[in-house]
């Protein structure tokens, strides 16, 4: 009975000890990776996916690819060189499909909000004028606003509906749109329509600047993507050699391929860096 009672007596000194210290914070680091990420599979239409699931498809997939190129080319060297630049294939394939996805969704805001503003002027409320782009607004916004209608219609709770929508849509025009929205609903305001038709005036400017600025850089940075691939490319047609596929698995072969991964992936960031427009980065997320 002792015993029990010193370690009952010890578990609640510890309770009451710990009950003074906050749990540590996630590291701001790995916190920004992951908001980004989470970003990036929103913008790309991959609502979803989890990022648990996301990377089980990178390792599946450059799995997947390790053994069909072992099983072709006999070479462990170039089969993991191959199986690790497929595996990070999706992550390429998801920022591609956020990038093309936010710029079609950036053209469309100005007549968003032009119908926004329509609605409110005719007397609507601003959860009737939100749902109400589930019909009037473009095409591939109107998801989002038909989910915003159904989880208000379920909830009734506003600021939660716009939290949603805000984290679906994850672009940064949108989340200044949908603050404004909210602090008009909550201290009430009459300039609400000259602010929205200010950004729209603004994203316009905006939005033809950039595609100036892209059309006249897409070959240029088209051009620097093929030739990052093409060395592989040109590698995984030579490794059905059975001389090529020996050559590369002894020890000068496996150098020569980590110094060509490294170069190319180098030369890949800084190539994105530098052909990459500035981004707006989420500030009202």
């Amino acid at each position: 009975m002792g015993t029990i009672a010193s370690l009952i007596g010890g578990a609640g000194l510890v309770t009451i000890w710990s009950a003074f210290w906050e749990p540590d914070p996630a590291p701001p680091r790995s916190k920004e990776l992951h908001n980004r990420l989470r970003d990036r599979l929103n913008q790309a239409g991959m609502h979803d996916l989890s990022i648990l699931g996301f990377s089980g498809v990178c390792v599946g997939l450059g799995l997947l690819s390790w053994v069909v190129a072992l099983s072709l080319t006999t070479s462990l060297a170039i089969a993991s060189a191959l199986g690790i630049l497929l595996g990070l294939s999706p992550m390429w394939y998801v920022s591609f499909s956020a990038r093309k996805r936010r710029t079609e969704i950036s053209g469309l805001w100005p007549e968003a909000i032009e119908d926004l503003i329509s609605a409110i002027r005719a007397g609507m409320s601003l959860p009737e004028a939100l749902s109400g782009l589930a019909d009037r607004g473009p095409e591939a916004l109107r998801p989002f606003f038909t989910d915003f209608a159904a989880d208000y219609r379920a909830t009734g709770r506003f600021n939660h509906c716009l939290d949603t929508l805000k984290h679906r849509i994850a672009d940064p025009d949108a989340d200044r749109i949908i603050e404004a929205l909210r602090i008009t609903r909550e201290v009430g305001g009459t300039d609400l329509t000259r602010l929205l038709a200010t950004l729209a005036q603004f994203l316009r400017e905006d939005l033809n600047t950039r595609r100036e600025l892209l059309a006249r850089q897409s070959w240029t940075t088209a051009g620097a993507r093929l030739a990052t691939a093409a060395p592989w490319i040109v590698l995984a047609l030579l490794s059905t050699r059975k001389e090529t596929a020996q050559a590369f698995d002894s020890p000068p072969g496996v150098a020569i391929l980590a110094a060509g991964a490294l170069m190319s992936g180098a030369a890949y960031v800084l190539m994105v860096r530098l052909g990459r427009l500035p981004e707006e980065e989420r500030v009202l997320r």
